[in-house]
């Protein structure tokens, strides 16, 4: 079979550059390709010691954590997690919603009266204010509370939990972030735990989606019309990204999807597509092995094409060629996405050389992929600039740490 996944050096560049383009039309303007919607919190470099209330909700699970920062570094006192889908909140309204979230939040024993903060890592479409908190766009994931849309999340959350008889504490501030910007915020714990010093940071998601987000001088981010220099960070929404070089493979299961000419980046290289690829590429054979009855399964994903290229000698040769063409293509795509996104840093300040990435989510710390980014920006990223991943072991609940120190910023 002749390999309609494998994408040249050159072909990366390009994609890379066109990234780096659309990127810059981000900043300038809104409503573009790449929205690149600024979130208003400024990290600081030296966060008190203090405990706050840390909550992540991504569509499956509402989880409450306090998180206590001592001298520098980020400890996990407590955290407690229950399901919150779909399922869950069918027919809920905001204060059903609210009430559900107080059963997680009431039974940690560690919040007390001296938690008075909260960080929130917020999973759905909202566009960040300059009080920290944010108005919800629109809802995603199955969920549908009609009544929460066009309003700020935290504000009427830390309203009700002030006058609940179960939260013994009077919570005096909130920030909202998505998880690219928690994850982003996670890894500056490497300079504030280690002093380690980088010019520049990026947060970067590659597990059922992706997305990117990077840390923007305000006067670079144009539309905004700032003087200030002080950096912010910028949630890309980059799975919306239109990378050149797809192909035919790509444009039937864009087709076959419910936003067709959206996230288009995403449906190349994320774990929710990767396994609709390999399906649509052999949508007329017959696996046995995949199903009983004979046919690849519905639900094939990213995690059954893990297995194929973990297990080469228990399928057939061309599939497991296929998985790993499909997989490598994905892995190369996101170190030439990194690059453009690194070029666009540098193009803003040349005096930007050593770049640290904190990178999460269950593609990109699958298999060998790690790896395969990393040689790929070795390849790709413009000379003098250096990318480091973080370790795996240093990405432990980024969203739960990342929400904290957003709120202590």
């Amino acid at each position: 079979m002749e390999n309609i996944f494998e994408l040249t050096t050159e072909e990366l560049k390009q994609i890379a550059d066109t990234l780096q383009e659309r990127i810059e039309e981000g900043l300038k303007e809104e409503d573009r390709e790449i929205l690149a919607i600024p979130t208003y919190i400024f990290p600081k470099e030296d966060i008190k010691d203090e405990k706050v209330l840390a909550l992540d909700w991504g569509g499956t699970n509402f989880r409450a954590a306090i998180v206590e920062f001592k001298e520098g570094k980020a400890t996990i006192l407590e955290s407690v997690k229950n399901k919150l889908s779909c399922i869950e909140t069918i027919g809920f309204d905001q204060e059903k919603l609210h009430e559900k979230m107080v059963e997680t939040i009431a039974s940690l024993k560690e919040l007390d009266s001296s938690v008075a903060k909260i960080g929130y890592c917020f999973s759905y479409p909202a566009e960040s204010r300059d009080n920290g908190d944010a108005i919800l766009l629109r809802w995603t994931k199955g969920i549908d509370i009609p009544d929460m849309i066009g309003k700020p999340v935290g504000d009427p959350l830390v309203k009700y939990l002030n006058n609940h008889k179960d939260i013994h504490t009077n919570f005096t501030e909130i920030k909202v972030i998505n998880d690219t910007v928690a994850c982003l915020f996670a890894g500056l714990t490497e300079r504030m735990e280690n002093n380690k010093s980088f010019d520049s940071y990026i947060g970067l998601i590659v597990g059922t989606g992706t997305n990117m987000a990077g840390l923007i001088p305000l006067n670079k981010i144009e539309k905004l019309n700032k003087k200030a220099e002080k950096v912010i960070p910028v949630n890309m929404e980059s799975g919306n990204f239109n990378p050149p070089y797809l192909n035919v493979i790509d444009g039937m299961v864009d087709a076959m999807s419910n936003n067709k000419g959206k996230q288009r980046f995403e449906k190349t290289i994320s774990g929710a597509y990767i396994g609709e690829i390999f399906k649509t590429t052999f949508m007329f054979e017959k696996i046995n092995t995949y199903s009983k009855e004979g046919k690849i399964k519905p639900d094939f994903d990213g995690g059954d094409l893990s297995h194929i290229i973990n297990n080469p000698d228990d399928h057939k040769q061309e599939h497991v060629d296929v998985a790993n063409w499909i997989y490598d293509r994905s892995a190369n795509m996101v170190a030439a996405s990194l690059t453009g996104m690194a070029q666009a840093l540098v193009a803003q300040n040349s005096n930007i050389k050593n770049i640290y990435l904190a990178a999460d989510g269950s593609l990109f710390w699958s298999n060998d992929f790690e790896q395969k980014v990393k040689a790929g920006l070795e390849t790709l990223l413009p000379p003098g600039v250096r990318m480091t991943i973080s370790p795996r072991e240093k990405m432990q609940e980024p969203n739960l740490i990342g929400s904290a120190i957003a709120v202590l910023s």
